[in-house]
């Protein structure tokens, strides 16, 4: 129902306050923090009825959301050893298909064109050294790349923890809240449902696409007889990377195109115009898709990803939907558009 009343004061300082922190999050590189948080919140509340629909106190329901959440926790912490093990399973893993990629490079040589091969080292004993040389160069780089990265993975680790408390304080919870309160509830459960309408979407867009792409790797390639290395850690990859929007399309064609390479220039062809086909749809499912739970049209989430980027980056663009989704919900629910 739409409503039309003024808002009150309290109401204007719950959207301020949302607002800041929001850019408070962009600016100080919280943002898989956030999203932890709110995938483990959403998901404890999409399985708590399955575990709380039978009990009646407060005590009791905040138990069994207690159990959903070492469940969700366990579960995602399963889902990654599960995805290591499959792509060991072939002998896989980043590091071996960043290896591979170089190697199947020194060894394409001869079948590309000159004016790309003046651009690669001669011999793989060169691409080794200059690799050296850069590594020894960008030695400082590379040691804040190691801490940021584990300072990501503390903020993920501490946002899924906050995302479960909130979820066992939100069950146990009871009374009435102050006004301001009651409203920064609000803009916190629009928020949540923005971020799950989003990013479940983008989900079964990136599982799609991964579907699309295994069938490609397992099936169409094997009858022509090309078999691919490292198949199965192209398909984690995909589906991955398929979870960031724009870039993450980028990052694994570029990596199958490289791996096809293995074969031969024309099996790279076929998989780069197979790649661009299937994103050409995909992006069309993410207008679909992602549109259609949003209410949006695709030239605003494109809009909304480019002025966001503009001013955050990277992180800009991964929460530009969730941001734009949150805030036409807000309009829309004043009764403004």
């Amino acid at each position: 129902m739409t409503q039309s009343n003024k808002p009150a004061a309290h109401e204007y300082a719950a959207w301020i306050l949302a607002v800041s922190a929001i850019v408070f999050v962009l600016k100080w590189h919280l943002l898989p923090a956030l999203i932890a948080g709110l995938l483990v919140y959403e998901l404890v509340h999409a399985l708590s009825p399955l575990f709380g629909k039978h009990l009646s106190n407060g005590r009791a329901k905040g138990m069994a959301v207690a159990l959903v959440v070492l469940f969700v926790l366990g579960a995602i912490a399963a889902a990654v050893f599960g995805l290591l093990a499959f792509m060991r399973s072939e002998g896989g893993s980043l590091p071996a298909l960043l290896a591979k990629m170089a190697e199947i490079l020194d060894g394409s040589r001869s079948a590309l064109p000159e004016w790309l091969r003046e651009m690669l080292p001669n011999t793989a004993d060169s691409l080794r050294e200059g690799a050296t040389r850069w590594l020894r160069e960008h030695a400082a780089e590379l040691q804040l790349i190691g801490q940021e990265t584990g300072h990501m993975l503390a903020h993920v680790l501490i946002g899924m923890v906050i995302g479960g408390m909130v979820s066992v304080r939100e069950a146990c919870a009871g009374g009435s809240r102050k006004p301001l309160a009651e409203a920064l509830a609000e803009r916190v459960f629009r928020m949540g449902e923005a971020f799950r309408r989003v990013v479940f979407a983008q989900v079964r867009i990136s599982a799609l696409n991964t579907l699309f792409t295994a069938l490609y790797l397992a099936v169409a390639l094997p009858l022509f007889g090309v078999h691919l290395p490292l198949s199965k850690t192209l398909v984690v990859v995909t589906f991955i990377a398929g979870l960031l929007p724009v870039i993450g399309n980028l990052i694994s064609n570029t990596i199958i195109f490289v791996v096809s390479l293995a074969h031969s220039p024309g099996v790279a062809i076929s998989s780069l115009a197979f790649l661009v086909v299937i994103h050409k749809l995909e992006y069309f499912l993410n207008a679909r898709i992602v549109g259609a739970q949003i209410r949006a049209k695709a030239w605003e989430l494109l809009t909304a990803m480019l002025v966001m980027e503009s001013a955050f980056g990277l992180a800009g663009l991964v929460a530009a939907p969730v941001c734009y989704a949150w805030l036409k919900d807000e309009l829309t629910t004043r009764g403004q558009i």
